[in-house]
């Protein structure tokens, strides 16, 4: 029985590329006991994103200073306990890279039967969301302020994960910064070390080369199993939001293509 591949010690974080994210990306310095404290990081890995300067609007900062202390997650040095966290046992699901979080909020108040924990580097984004979560008092969705490879790394024990969904990630569509692409055999492997068997891994993208890239990655990954089969391409679950970019992309004739894996239990080379 073949392993999943190996994850390398260094890879690509994830820049969202979300269809109606009029977010910039920035670097705000935290110092408040009440704002987003990053894990510890790797600054030398290559990374999916590019760091650039932005403001906060004062609803994102107010947000932040109101919400972050119950629903942030704030430094980590062992495994989330689930049940800890959300005090309840429910099936946990995490995405990556929530943009400005208006699909990660609509997904969770549309399961409030699953837990949902959302990763994302950009500081508007999460004062975003937070603002979402105190309007709309969202009580199952927590947030980690940093990126997503480390924060999968050090927050998420092994296979405890009912889904992990990555939605419109930057496509880097330049072949010179196709080496950014989270979707790479190490971060696949890392995913596949936290799914559950029977776990989902959802990828959503609008950038058909990227759509046939992640198709070559994961057809090369013995631990999932594609749940569209020969056809390769699922239709749009219901429990992904449409955007309203994604709408208007769908008017122009622009292809979106869900990608829908299922864990299967194949060990991975961290886990066997």
């Amino acid at each position: 029985m073949n392993a999943c591949h190996q994850r390398p010690d260094t890879g690509p974080d994830v820049r969202r590329s979300e269809p109606g994210s009029d977010r910039k990306d920035e670097t705000l310095q935290v110092t408040d006991q009440s704002q987003p404290v990053p894990l510890a990081t790797s600054d030398r890995r290559v990374r999916s994103f590019v760091r650039r300067q932005g403001r906060l609007t004062r609803g994102q900062q107010s947000a932040l200073e109101t919400w972050w202390p119950q629903f942030g997650i704030d430094r980590i040095d062992e495994p989330l306990d689930f049940v800890v966290l959300f005090g309840r046992k429910a099936p946990v699901i995490v995405e990556v890279g929530f943009g400005n979080g208006n699909t990660l909020a609509q997904m969770a108040m549309d399961q409030p039967d699953h837990d949902f924990i959302g990763i994302e580097v950009h500081t508007p984004g999460v004062g975003h969301l937070l603002g979402l979560i105190g309007e709309h008092l969202i009580s199952n969705l927590r947030i980690i302020h940093d990126d997503a490879i480390p924060a999968l790394q050090q927050a998420i024990g092994p296979q405890p994960l009912a889904g992990l969904r990555l939605y419109f990630p930057d496509p880097w569509p330049k072949k010179r910064h196709h080496k950014r692409r989270i979707v790479n055999d190490g971060f696949v492997t890392l995913v596949a070390d936290k799914l559950a068997p029977g776990g989902v891994f959802h990828i959503a993208t609008d950038w058909a080369p990227y759509a046939e890239w992640m198709l070559e990655v994961m057809s090369g990954q013995p631990c999932f199993d594609n749940r569209a089969g020969e056809i390769l391409i699922s239709p749009r679950p219901d429990w992904r939001p449409m955007t309203k970019f994604e709408q208007r992309g769908l008017r122009l004739g622009h292809e979106i293509a869900d990608l829908i894996f299922v864990r299967n239990d194949h060990p991975t080379e961290l886990n066997r």
